[in-house]
């Protein structure tokens, strides 16, 4: 994959787009481009991995399918669910094997240390991985024979997690499906998609998924996981063009696999911990400006308690989602950032975990998106020497200074897209200077005050205001200007 950084006037939208993530990357400090060692290495890797032994189980005849977005070709995940006595399901969530090709330290691996994670910005994708691999060799693609570790969980006919047990198999995608097709066909707003429908059994076991992960989401919501509805606008291009900006749906068929993911990420921090090694953990503390949030609530006219919790703080942001729609992506938006932003850490296998406040889980780590995230290729190196009986491959001292890189490069590439998502809605309004647009004030601080418009979803700052605004109030507001390269958009109240 070659940028030119050369080239200073744009032939569309998406060069210009590219051209941007490109230079934020570097300035920050990540690779867009692959090395010449790791491009080498490519060059020797022809064919996916193929491993035997009586520890490998073949599971390629199961009815495997995977969801993800409709452009998406890096396939981390595969999953399948059996129903038992008693109304009990058995789930088998498959995580792509990257390590079989992907060894520690060659320069492959490298590249995926020192970005941590794929950058992903609507013009263009900087994956972790070769797409010759994310795309390909090491995902779980249609179709195709892949390694894999299995995470198997048991659940009652409540949802409630029995036992589990993780272990290494071949495994096939039998359908590669959409969220989009899947949740409208689940709310029986959609016909069944077409990759669903060609495979024989597999509308029914969808069902069977989406009635577990419904039970799992409820019990998580019981315990205090905490429901968002956070801005998150999304570019679709024409001809390299940007048509349109829209808001994403947090649907149906991904609370399906976000719940999937979040127990098979709780059951391998505990395989783990059971197994007396030091890990990688994903924590987001209790958080430090829990007053703060306390004072959000009360100016919404509800008391929360003086210490942390979760459930009192799940049930607040129900009863705004609930009563405001409108400014609840604002507020969720002002709590998140509150609550601080989560962490890599190392813990040891006796400790109190440190936990997922957010979540409403102790036991939590990143080990379900190999191909995207380098702490989920550090989990699968530690959970496959434990199936190996072997020393960890990594040190506790290596493991600390690991957890506290990947922390550091994943908040710098998460600002490599916020900057682009920045630029791209600049460019898409810079051809309608002057026009006047509806929105709510999304944030306040001592930068200034900012304005998100509905029709397209995009956010801008208010320059010259009249008065002060508190977040949610909603106003008219006419854009004066925009700034591609540096993601400024614009506007001063008319109303």
């Amino acid at each position: 994959m070659k940028f030119h950084l050369e080239l200073k006037n744009a032939q569309n939208h998406k060069d210009e787009l590219t051209r941007i993530a490109v230079g934020v990357m570097i300035i920050r400090g990540l690779e867009p481009e692959f090395s010449s060692d790791a491009l080498e290495q490519l060059e020797s890797i022809s064919e996916s991995a193929h491993e035997e032994g009586s520890s490998i189980q073949d599971l390629t005849n199961l009815l495997w399918c995977s969801i993800d977005n409709d452009d998406s070709r890096d396939l981390d995940q595969l999953t399948v669910a059996e129903r038992l006595n008693d109304g009990a399901i058995k789930l088998l969530v498959a995580i792509a094997d990257v390590d079989a090709i992907v060894k520690m330290d060659s320069p492959i691996d490298s590249h995926a240390f020192v970005n941590t994670r794929s950058v992903y910005t609507s013009a263009c994708i900087f994956p972790m991985l070769p797409l010759k691999l994310s795309n390909d060799l090491t995902s779980l693609n249609p179709r195709q024979n892949r390694m894999a570790m299995i995470c198997e969980m048991h659940f009652s006919a409540e949802g409630q997690l029995l036992n589990s047990a993780i272990y290494r198999a071949k495994v096939r995608n039998q359908s590669q499906l959409a969220y989009d097709a899947v949740s409208a066909w689940l709310d029986e707003k959609g016909p069944i998609p077409e990759a669903l429908k060609q495979v024989k059994g597999l509308d029914e076991q969808l069902r069977m998924q989406d009635e577990l992960a419904q039970k799992l989401r409820v019990l998580r919501h019981e315990k205090g996981s905490l429901e968002f509805d956070i801005f998150q606008p999304k570019a679709t291009f024409i001809n390299n063009e940007i048509a349109e900006i829209s808001q994403q749906v947090h649907n149906r068929a991904r609370q399906l696999i976000e719940e999937f993911m979040i127990a098979t990420n709780g059951c391998t921090s505990r395989f783990l911990a059971d197994a007396g090694i030091f890990s990688m953990r994903r924590v987001v503390r209790s958080p430090e400006r829990w007053l703060r949030i306390v004072q959000v609530a009360a100016d919404h006219g509800y008391q929360l308690p003086k210490e942390p919790d979760s459930q009192a703080l799940e049930e607040f942001l129900a009863k705004e989602h609930r009563s405001d729609p409108v400014r609840f992506p604002d507020l969720s938006l002002v709590i998140v950032k509150l609550m601080g932003s989560g962490e890599y850490i190392v813990e040891k296998p006796s400790s109190h975990p440190v936990g997922h406040f957010g979540l409403a889980v102790t036991d939590y780590m990143h080990s379900t998106a190999p191909n995207r995230r380098y702490p989920d290729v550090i989990t699968l190196r530690l959970i496959k020497s434990v199936l190996a009986g072997q020393k960890p491959p990594y040190s506790v001292e290596e493991l600390k200074a690991l957890a506290l890189h990947c922390t550091l490069q994943e908040d710098i590439s998460k600002r490599v897209e916020r900057q682009v998502r920045k630029s791209e809605a600049a460019l898409l309004l810079s051809s309608r200077i002057g026009q006047y647009f509806d929105g709510i004030v999304s944030g306040v601080n001592e930068k200034g005050t900012w304005v998100r418009i509905f029709n397209p979803p995009v956010e801008g700052k208010i320059v010259s205001s009249p008065g002060d605004y508190k977040v949610g109030h909603l106003m008219r507001v006419k854009l004066i200007s925009t700034h591609v390269e540096r993601g400024f958009i614009d506007f001063v109240v008319t109303g």
